[in-house]
């Protein structure tokens, strides 16, 4: 973790932010989307995971259009001031967090929707539309853009700088997946295009690939291409509960065994969604099935073309839960059902917020998206318990059980200052991550790396491919100023 406090290292060679190069700011964009001193919000010094810490940055671009964003990049390349992109701030891990002051880039003004090719089934888009946004005007389409990450207000741009799984990555795959094509402004303020309408390409190295996850250390993503699909016909959903978290999670690959293939495929411990649910102010999972006391839960959606197709597999799925230790199968078959089984599992992060402990300013609160293989589930996070209780830190889990990409929680209690709870996070994550680099599995599956998780990739990855990214960072980037000291190097 930075130090929250950290100003401007000097011996990074970035420069001040002068009144001239404002005014030349001021020259490029409307100086009423220029901010500095008092009128920027605090917001912007921060993302949601505060923990990582805080600084407000010396200006707050907010452009309109791809030629404003080269032109305010060009400003800052020519005077080597640092660039940090941000989106709506929903980020988990530091990567919006301006930690060399410089500009922030405030690409939530550039929220049009373009428009739609249905003969390709392609839809354009400005980085700063909202997920939800996109989402439901792919509904009146009759289309659907798959992937569905849990913070629905959160920007494109920002999901494609992370390459956000979510709920639906077991079916559909992750925001790589419909990524065709982009614009993007590099360092040097220059455009560049990347990718097309096409659906497959084997010409050269896929930059576009490059930037997608690479959050936003080597250009600003101003208009992307995302592939729709057609919308199912039909949707249903299953809240499944089990006695036990091992029977629950030891289910999980016999989906895919048995030839089902569910949209979503969630896991969630009983505590978790009590919580949720003392959030969201109502009951929606059971708690007591039959005289049986549900310790955890399944949550799948399967979608289809038809009611009977649907049913069908309904009966498929029960028969293998059953098999497995399943107390009960619950059907929310309509879409106010559908809609409170998700309202709980998507206010997840807010109920654990809502009940964490705060001190001096900072919630005592941080976690971790490893992904591991399905098989590996159940005895890894029987493993990350035991660290917490060994460290008497409070742990919540929950997860896409369907793809192994689990996110750990741990909170510290009122009795421990912020530097006590850092050390003890920092114990507890060296000792969580090696264990899933060992079992197969990666440090991130979906909320990226930026500045908090950048020790424990170098420690799962090694130095060798630490040094090619920041090879590959060098190039886009030769000054270096583009959200510098995240993803793959310190400052």
């Amino acid at each position: 973790m930075f130090n929250k406090n950290r100003r401007t290292n000097d011996m990074s060679g970035y420069n001040t932010i002068t009144p001239e190069i404002i005014d030349q700011i001021k020259g490029v964009v409307a100086p009423n989307r220029v901010y500095t001193g008092e009128d920027i919000n605090e917001d912007f010094s921060h993302d949601e995971m505060s923990i990582y810490g805080k600084r407000m940055p010396d200006a707050v671009v907010s452009p309109i259009s791809t030629e404003e964003v080269a032109a305010v990049m060009k400003i800052a390349y020519d005077n080597n001031i640092v660039v940090t992109p941000r989106g709506a701030g929903t980020g988990l891990v530091g990567a919006c967090v301006p930690i060399y002051g410089g500009i922030v880039m405030d690409m939530t003004k550039m929220n049009k929707i373009e428009g739609y090719d249905l003969d390709n089934f392609v839809v354009q888009v400005q980085p700063g539309v909202l997920l939800n946004d996109l989402a439901e005007d792919c509904v009146k389409q009759g289309l659907m853009y798959p992937p569905d990450p849990g913070e629905k207000f959160a920007t494109l741009g920002g999901n494609v700088s992370t390459n956000a799984g979510g709920m639906r990555a077991v079916k559909y795959g992750a925001t790589r997946d419909y990524v065709r094509a982009m614009t993007v402004v590099l360092p040097t303020g220059e455009v560049v295009k990347f990718g097309s309408t096409v659906s497959k390409t084997s010409s050269g190295y896929s930059l576009l690939n490059l930037m997608i996850g690479a959050e936003g250390t080597l250009g600003i993503i101003t208009d992307l291409t995302l592939k729709v699909i057609p919308a199912p016909k039909e949707v249903i959903s299953l809240v499944i509960p089990f006695e036990t978290l091992d029977d629950c999670i030891a289910t999980v690959p016999k989906f895919k065994f048995n030839h089902l293939d569910p949209q979503a495929l969630e896991f969630m411990e009983k505590a978790i969604v009590q919580a949720s649910e003392r959030y969201i102010g109502r009951s929606v999972y059971p708690q007591v099935i039959d005289g049986v006391e549900a310790g955890a839960y399944l949550l799948v959606t399967f979608d289809g073309n038809s009611k009977e197709e649907l049913d069908d597999v309904i009966e498929q799925a029960s028969d293998i839960v059953f098999d497995n230790g399943a107390i009960d199968v619950l059907v929310a078959d309509t879409p106010t059902k559908i809609k409170d089984a998700w309202a709980a599992r998507s206010s997840f992060l807010e109920a654990i917020k809502a009940e964490t402990n705060w001190k001096d300013g900072l919630e005592l609160l941080d976690e971790c998206d490893v992904v591991v293989p399905l098989n590996q589930i159940a005895p890894y996070v029987k493993y990350v318990y035991e660290v917490g209780e060994e460290l008497g830190l409070r742990i919540e889990s929950f997860g896409h059980a369907g793809d192994g990409n689990l996110h750990i929680y741990t909170i510290g209690d009122d009795k421990i200052s912020v530097e006590e709870f850092e050390k003890k996070a920092d114990e507890f994550f060296s000792k969580i991550y090696p264990k899933a680099t060992e079992v197969g599995g990666l440090v991130s599956g979906e909320h990226a790396i930026g500045a908090g998780k950048l020790k424990y990739l170098a420690e799962s990855v090694g130095q060798k491919q630490m040094d090619l990214m920041v090879g590959i960072k060098r190039v886009f980037d030769p000054k270096m100023i583009l959200n510098p000291g995240k993803v793959c190097y310190k400052l």
